[in-house]
């Protein structure tokens, strides 16, 4: 049994087409797969909440999500303002331990970034593997990050915060890396891992969830690496985006 939280560096930064990625290889391995979305918000009419897009992309997987608030909110304002109660990271701790028993990996996706307030208490998701240890359940942290101007200092508060909890952290990907990366996405490759000091595991291309299931499933393999199921080489997408030469 292995629970992984899926967490970033802000919001629409690319967490749930990582989630999704990660378990289209995963059902695609045989394994059982449950995602869980502890807080959802802001949704418009027609639109797929994220546990229901990650199903979409990836296939057969359990879904289980323990609120949803209207408005595209933290997820304690959200509570506050909708009146409707907030979620306590022991309740989604909990939820993710009794997914565990019946599956060979649960992913629980994030709402924003790591230290956004899920209650009045100032809990976040990063209390939800801390109570998961408590609870006897193998858990351990992905990263979510861009690839531009202003992702080094985001990506080293965030390492740092895990760090200062005591959370092992499985590595980094970027969400969503651009068709035509400007210099400082390329110097990134390369800076990322530094700042963070954690193993860049993929970079999956923008837009890539715009494909349904089938034309998905080889992106997620060709752009994770295999710790995560996918076929991605850190030293070769390097090669493929080289720094451009000093002016």
């Amino acid at each position: 049994m292995r629970v992984l939280i899926i967490t970033g560096t802000g919001t629409e930064i690319g967490k749930t087409v990582v989630t999704a990625a990660i378990a289209s290889l995963a059902v695609a391995a045989g394994r059982r797969v449950a995602v869980l979305k502890p807080a959802q918000a802001g949704l418009v009419p027609g639109e797929l909440c994220d546990v229901d897009e990650v199903a979409r992309l990836a296939g057969p997987v359990t879904r289980s999500e323990l609120a949803r608030y209207p408005e595209p909110l933290a997820p304690a304002t959200g509570a506050r303002r909708s009146g409707l109660p907030p979620v306590c990271p022991r309740r989604a701790a909990e939820e993710a331990a009794r997914l565990a028993e019946g599956h060979d990996l649960v992913l629980v996706e994030g709402a924003g970034g790591l230290l956004v307030r899920y209650d009045r208490e100032g809990r976040t998701i990063a209390d939800v593997p801390v109570a998961l240890r408590d609870l006897g359940v193998d858990v351990s942290v992905l990263m979510v990050t861009t690839a531009g101007l202003g992702t080094l200092n985001t990506t080293a508060l965030t390492a740092e915060a895990l760090r200062t909890r005591g959370l092992p952290l499985d590595g980094l990907v970027i969400g969503s890396w651009p068709a035509a990366p400007d210099l400082a996405a390329c110097c990134n490759l390369t800076d990322l891992p530094a700042v963070a000091n954690a193993p860049l595991l993929g970079a999956l291309p923008e837009r890539c969830a715009k494909h349904d299931r089938k034309a998905f499933l080889p992106i997620a393999r060709a752009y994770l690496a295999p710790e995560l199921g996918g076929t991605w080489s850190h030293r070769a997408f390097l090669a493929q985006h080289p720094e451009p030469s000093r002016i």
